[in-house]
């Protein structure tokens, strides 16, 4: 079994560094988004990759359209309005119960200095783990003609590991700071899909790469993948209130399934924004 101190590079990013820390925060306050490269070991990749591509199969392969909110149509408003832009998806998401509670991934979620590192690189005071038992950590799986649509994050925080990357596609592009709690502002939105926005940044992660972002309000996608290759990542997901999951549409959407609980706490929000 490999141990998570194997996993990381601690040497190059020693989790509890105030300096690490300190430069983290600056560039996420700046930019809402960071890139930590190599903070998995090379020779540890072989054996995240085989986790991932295990858990694959047990994906929820869905092919629809939708918009950037995941929200179904609104006909009371213009067809050029934002919320009735459609566009295909073709993606799989391995919910949290296909992987395995000693896994690589769990371990690296649930380690406490990965979790603190998090929050102080983010600079929340409060701060928990996802709570939503589909959700939590997922693994997307993305195959030739697949990528994900332009969209905003239920939760505010996202942390991705990258694991495997397409042969050709597959660019992280994002438009930071694009809304706000109280503003969906919509113009701004509308810009980026007519691809007219001089707000769009690109990324492009390589296996091993930790990039932490907050999403809730950076309108973002990533690109068409072409080739044979699986595009392969793990998400992580931390949020703001303890009790917080997805909704019941995005679950349908995502996962294929939707529990009791989502629908508990589908009105359980910090803000009134559509999705």
């Amino acid at each position: 079994m490999t141990a998570i101190t194997d996993l990381i590079d601690l040497e190059r990013y020693p989790l509890d560094d105030a300096d690490l820390i300190s430069r983290t925060n600056a560039q996420l306050n700046d930019d809402g988004c960071v890139v930590l490269k190599g903070f998995i070991r090379p020779e540890k990749m072989a054996a995240l990759v085989a986790e991932a591509e295990a858990s694959a199969a047990f994906g929820h392969r869905n092919f629809n359209r939708t918009n950037a909110y995941f929200t179904k149509d609104d006909p009371t408003l213009p067809k050029t309005h934002p919320l009735r832009r459609f566009y295909d998806r073709s993606n799989s998401f391995v919910p949290v119960d296909n992987i395995g509670p000693d896994s690589l991934l769990r371990q690296i979620y649930e380690l406490p200095a990965f979790t603190s590192f998090i929050k102080q690189a983010l600079g929340e005071n409060i701060f928990y783990r996802y709570a939503d038992p589909l959700a939590d950590v997922v693994v997307n799986a993305a195959e030739t003609g697949g990528g994900f649509l332009w969209h905003f994050d239920t939760n505010n925080y996202t942390v991705t590991l990258a694991i495997q990357n397409a042969e050709q596609g597959g660019a992280f592009e994002y438009a930071p700071g694009l809304s706000t709690s109280t503003d969906e502002n919509y113009d701004g939105v509308e810009a980026v899909l007519d691809e007219r926005s001089d707000k769009v940044k690109t990324i492009d992660l390589e296996p091993g790469d930790l990039q932490i972002f907050e999403g809730r309000y950076s309108l973002h996608r990533v690109t068409p993948l072409q080739g044979d290759r699986t595009r392969l990542i793990a998400i992580f997901s931390f949020v703001e209130y303890p009790d917080m999951g997805a909704t019941p549409e995005r679950c349908r959407q995502l996962y294929g399934k939707v529990l009791p609980i989502h629908l508990e706490r589908a009105g359980m929000r910090m803000d009134e924004l559509v999705d």
